[in-house]
C-alpha cells in the first residue's frame, strides 16, 4: 500500500511536468485543444523556445531572479540564524508558540501586505529594486528558515554550548563556530528553501518590480498576449532549477529537522 501511495503521489507530481514538457516541444500547429495527454505529438521542435527567446529579452530577468532569490537566501540565514538560536534557548512551550505565530502570520495572503509595503519602499526608494524586492520576499522565507534552524539547533545538546563557554567562548562565536557547522544541513535546507520561494514568487514581483521584471512576470506577460507554446517553453526553463535544487535538497530534508521545532 505504501508503494501505491507513493506511486500515486509521484504521477501526481510529474504530470504536469509531463505536460509542459509536451507542450512546450510540440509542433507550432498543435494547440491546447489538439494535444493528447497519452499520444506523442508528431515530430519534436524547439521552434517554441526560439520563438521565445527571440520575442523576449530573458537574459536580464532571468539574472534578476537569479539574484534576488540568491539574496532572500542570504537574508533568510543572516536574520534567521540568531532568531533561531535565540528562540532555542527559550522554554519549549515559548518558543513553540512564537514559531506557530510566525507561519500564522506567513499565512496573510501576499497582496494585503503588498500595497502598504509598495508604498513604504516609494518612500525607501526600494521601489523597483532589486533590495526592495528581495527585503519582501524575504518575509515569505523567513519563517520557513527560523522554523528549519530551530529544530536543528533544538537537536543540539546543551553540554556543547556549556563546554564551548567554559573554554571562554562567547555567545556569537559560539553560535557561528560550533553550532552553525554542526547544523550546516539545515542551514543549507534553510537557504535552498528559502531560494526557491523567491525564484518562482510572483505578487511581490509584480507589484514591487513592473518594470524591472522577474522572470515569472514575463512569463505572464507572454501568457497575457496569447502565447501559450511560448509560455511554456518559458516555464520549463523556470523548472529546471527547481528541480535541480529540489533533488539537492533531498539529502538535506531529514526528519529531525522537520521535527525539531515541534517537540521539546
Amino acid at each position: 500500500m505504501q508503494y501505491v501511495v507513493v506511486a500515486f503521489m509521484s504521477a501526481l507530481f510529474l504530470y504536469p511536468l509531463y505536460i509542459l514538457f509536451l507542450i512546450s516541444f510540440s509542433p507550432i500547429q498543435y494547440t491546447l485543444g489538439s494535444l493528447r495527454p497519452l499520444q506523442w505529438p508528431e515530430g519534436f521542435t524547439l521552434q517554441n523556445l526560439v520563438l521565445a527567446l527571440q520575442g523576449t529579452n530573458l537574459i536580464d530577468p532571468m539574472l534578476r531572479s537569479l539574484l534576488t532569490a540568491s539574496l532572500v537566501g542570504a537574508i533568510a540565514l543572516l536574520l534567521g540564524i540568531p532568531a533561531a538560536y535565540g528562540l532555542s534557548r527559550l522554554t519549549s512551550t515559548l518558543a513553540n508558540t512564537i514559531s506557530t505565530l510566525l507561519f500564522f502570520v506567513n499565512m496573510i495572503p501576499a497582496l494585503v501586505i503588498a500595497i502598504p509595503v509598495s508604498v513604504s519602499f516609494i518612500d525607501l526608494h526600494l521601489y523597483n529594486t532589486v533590495v526592495g524586492l528581495a527585503l519582501a520576499q524575504g518575509l515569505i522565507a523567513l519563517p520557513f528558515s527560523i522554523f528549519l534552524l530551530l529544530g536543528a539547533f533544538q537537536s543540539l545538546p546543551k553540554d556543547l554550548e556549556n563546554q564551548a563557554r567554559v573554554d571562554g567562548a562567547g555567545m556569537l562565536q559560539t553560535l557561528y563556530t560550533l553550532l552553525v557547522p554542526l547544523s550546516k544541513s539545515a542551514v543549507a535546507a534553510a537557504f535552498l528553501i528559502s531560494w526557491m520561494l523567491s525564484w518562482d514568487e510572483f505578487t511581490f514581483a509584480t507589484i514591487l518590480s513592473p518594470i524591472t521584471p522577474t522572470l515569472p512576470f514575463v512569463i505572464y506577460t507572454n501568457i497575457y498576449r496569447g502565447n501559450i507554446l511560448a509560455s511554456s517553453a518559458l516555464s520549463l526553463v523556470l523548472t529546471l532549477p527547481v528541480i535541480i535544487l529540489t533533488v539537492m535538497l533531498q539529502r538535506y530534508l531529514r526528519g529531525e529537522y522537520l521535527s525539531g521545532g515541534l517537540h521539546g
